[in-house]
């Protein structure tokens, strides 16, 4: 099956000083060992099995999320895809159907543009429990919690956007 399928992306860390600056900001009382740490013992999505059509993103660092507690999750993760491709973010299923962990934003949409940001294309995911169940959801540095699909899209027959992104989170609408 492998054989046959489009390769179309690669997945790659930012760089060191991308991740450290983001996860200082929201772990500032790590240490610069503990960041290197964290930083070397990121894992790249990968699919679980032949099969799948997710590649799973992991935990660069452990959390425990109250009902209806946010948290921004900086992943160290980048990703180069070929133009008229697109990555789909979501929960993990097996999250979502025991705690009700969601994106806060629904589905992450990656452009392939974004790869090419002042930030690296840095991808970065925003978890929610919500949990209407009182459930605590605990995550372990190295756990897998959300998932990406790449998708191929068209555009319209009259479509002439010349416009090149620089940013993330709503940059293309400003």
């Amino acid at each position: 099956m492998g054989e046959d399928m489009k390769r179309i992306a690669r997945f790659m860390k930012v760089s060191w000083h991308n991740f450290k600056k983001e996860i200082g900001l929201l772990l500032p009382d790590l240490s610069e060992e503990e960041l290197q740490e964290m930083y070397d013992s990121l894992i790249l999505p990968k699919r679980a099995t032949k099969g799948s059509a997710g590649y799973d993103f992991h935990m660069p660092f452990s959390c425990t999320l109250m009902p209806g507690e946010i948290l921004k999750v900086p992943t160290g993760i980048r990703v180069r895809m070929e133009e008229n491709w697109v990555l789909h973010l979501y929960p993990r299923s097996s999250l979502g159907f025991k705690y009700r962990l969601q994106l806060n934003n629904t589905v992450g949409i990656i452009d392939s543009d974004y790869f090419y940001s002042d930030n690296e294309g840095h991808i970065f995911a925003k978890i929610i429990n919500d949990s209407r169940e009182n459930k605590t959801v605990s995550l372990k540095r190295g756990d897998g919690f959300m998932q990406g699909i790449f998708l191929e899209y068209g555009i319209t027959e009259d479509d002439e956007i010349e416009e090149v992104r620089n940013g993330g989170f709503g940059s293309t609408g400003r």
